[in-house]
């Protein structure tokens, strides 16, 4: 199984604020969405209540909550910690697990990791409340990275990186 992380973060690691994100950029969801289709998800409880509470469709959903969750939606399998969720996934033919936040999760999926899918968005977000770990370039290399581009609807700047872990 490789373990992989899918975020987007601003120039300061910010990621969310009041459980929500914090910039709709139309391309960065079409790449979520692109990467993750046919792969297992993985996220916490609050990510998935941020998502509208319902299962991506074509991904195996796994949501982890330390609380019982007697109603559950269908499609959607519910853990109790990061390693839980880990053995729960159907894991497809190229192996790929994707962890989708929210900030917590985001912790502690990272010393274990394989790779990162980063979506580097040119902004600082000072009131943010939610983010991401440093990645720390002594950990990890990058692999490819696409040129900066600019959303017409925000004005922000943003690439993706793929970093392995070396």
């Amino acid at each position: 199984m490789e373990k992989c992380i899918i975020v987007a973060i601003a120039d300061n690691r910010a990621i969310g604020k009041a459980n929500a994100l914090l910039w709709h950029i139309a391309e960065d969801m079409r790449y979520f969405r692109q990467t993750t289709t046919g792969s297992p998800v993985v996220m916490g409880w609050m990510t998935f209540q941020s998502i509208g509470g319902k299962p991506l469709p074509k991904r195996d959903n796994v949501v982890i909550s330390i609380f019982p969750w007697p109603d559950k939606p269908e499609g959607v399998k519910v853990a109790g910690s990061l390693e839980e969720a880990y053995d729960m996934v159907d894991v497809p033919e190229d192996g790929k697990v994707f962890v989708m936040g929210g900030g917590e999760t985001y912790r502690q999926a990272l010393p274990t990791a394989d790779k990162l899918y980063i979506t580097h968005v040119h902004t600082t977000i000072e009131d943010a409340d939610t983010f991401f770990p440093v990645i720390d370039p002594a950990i990890w290399k990058v692999e490819s990275t696409t040129p900066v581009a600019v959303d017409p609807e925000t004005g922000y700047g943003y690439e993706f990186t793929i970093y392995t872990r070396k």
